[in-house]
């Protein structure tokens, strides 16, 4: 079984075959269906989105803790996969924000579990890609909220200043409430540091960053100066990446970023993802395929260095997004390998483009990077093109507790693996 959403609706760059010769059962559920402002949590449905629910929580002074960026993101494509935001190093991945799930299990039966109830499949649902049971309803973190970010730009104009003042953002004892990176070269990156404030302070501007005729974000930051500080309202900080689709645009439309263009017909971007999807020509699906990355590899913090190397040396594309993150030692798919710790600080490399590296060969250099990523603890984010095989695979991910849960739950007959549902050959 599978749910009965089309491929071509999911955000994820590939559809998965699966969808062709599985039972669909459909479940259209997207309402938010409670905000609970004394337990400080949201109640929704799977196919509730970003910028749905941040639309919501916003007007009543609240937000999630975690808010991933792009406004199409549903919450059920989060929690079965995973979600990562600029607030990570202070609250983790989505799924660490995640208070309890409600499930449909293979024999039709509805459970719900938490940290304190069915511990075990709720630490296997993350990163399980609907393979245990359908989502039918999540609780989620909330935070108070306020009007606007105070947003802070640091430029880095060498590898070595990078590295440290990325690093020293991430580390501190008391860290700004958000910090992302871009990385434009080798020697060049912004560090943006920020915090939610009432309202503009006498130390920068107001910037309206979501208005349609705003240059894209990234393009923005790369023109900022060292120490510059903005003011951005909240909801168009949260989902600043999604006009431009983070800057994957600049390729699919070279002229949208033209101020020309921005001003009578900025109003249309992005177009829907799910609408490049189904109108895509088996031509243009191969193009992509072989000349088109797109991939969030998860490091340790302390290999950052290292790891920025390899995918210039293998892919060569910018920018690169930078996002720190704190990895519990939680049970389940990804934790730490070091056991006596709470947490590991590790960061997200988001690479999405044409490769610029003249040795660039698909499969070849992302079986390249994915073998870096496994010999440094690190883990690939399943959305995106796996090489893999199945040994690599189960080397990457930990599955003791969800080949556990696969056979308590009856799991085999009913859905498929998840290396059946993620790995390239499964997908087109």
């Amino acid at each position: 079984m599978c749910t009965g959403r089309p491929g071509w609706q999911t955000m994820s760059f590939r559809r998965g075959l699966y969808k062709d010769t599985h039972h669909k059962i459909y479940i259209n559920l997207v309402d938010v269906l409670k905000v609970d402002t004394k337990n400080m949590s949201v109640r929704v449905e799977p196919l509730v989105t970003m910028g749905q629910l941040s639309a919501t929580l916003s007007n009543l002074g609240y937000a999630l803790a975690v808010v991933p960026e792009i406004d199409d993101l549903t919450v059920g494509g989060m929690v079965n996969g995973t979600g990562v935001e600029s607030s990570s190093h202070v609250y983790g991945l989505f799924q660490h924000i995640c208070l309890s799930y409600e499930i449909v299990l293979s024999d039709g039966s509805v459970t719900t579990c938490s940290k304190d109830e069915n511990s075990d499949l709720f630490y296997s649902v993350p990163w399980s890609h609907g393979t245990l049971g359908f989502l039918t309803a999540v609780e989620l973190k909330i935070v108070p909220a306020k009007r606007f970010i105070k947003l802070k730009y640091q430029h880095a104009n060498s590898q070595e200043d990078i590295i440290k003042i990325f690093s020293a953002e991430s580390f501190k004892s008391s860290p700004a409430e958000f910090i992302e990176g871009l990385v434009f070269n080798r020697q060049h990156a912004v560090i943006m540091t920020g915090d939610m404030v009432d309202s503009p302070g006498n130390d920068g501007k107001a910037n309206e960053i979501g208005k349609w005729y705003k240059p894209w974000f990234f393009s923005h930051v790369m023109n900022t100066k060292d120490g510059q500080i903005e003011y951005i309202p909240l909801r168009q900080y949260y989902h600043r990446h999604t006009r431009s689709l983070f800057w994957e645009l600049q390729d699919i439309i070279p002229f949208g970023n033209n101020p020309l263009f921005r001003l009578l017909l900025g109003w249309l971007m992005p177009p829907k993802v799910s609408l490049m999807k189904i109108t895509q020509t088996e031509a243009v699906r191969k193009l992509y395929e072989k000349c088109h990355c797109i991939q969030d590899m998860l490091v340790p913090l302390t290999r950052l260095k290292s790891a920025i190397d390899k995918f210039h040396s293998e892919i060569e594309i910018y920018p690169i997004w930078l996002c720190p993150f704190k990895l519990y030692n939680d049970p389940g798919m990804i934790h730490p390998k070091q056991v006596n710790v709470d947490y590991e600080m590790y960061v997200d490399i988001g690479v999405y483009g044409v490769p610029q590296a003249n040795n660039f060969e698909t499969v070849k250099s992302t079986r390249n990077i994915e073998d870096f990523v496994t010999k440094n603890d690190g883990f690939q984010m399943l959305y995106a093109d796996t090489y893999t095989t199945r040994e690599e695979f189960r080397k990457m991910f930990d599955h003791k507790l969800y080949d556990s849960m696969r056979i308590k739950l009856q799991c085999e007959n009913a859905f498929p693996e998840l290396y059946d549902k993620v790995n390239k050959n499964a997908r087109i």
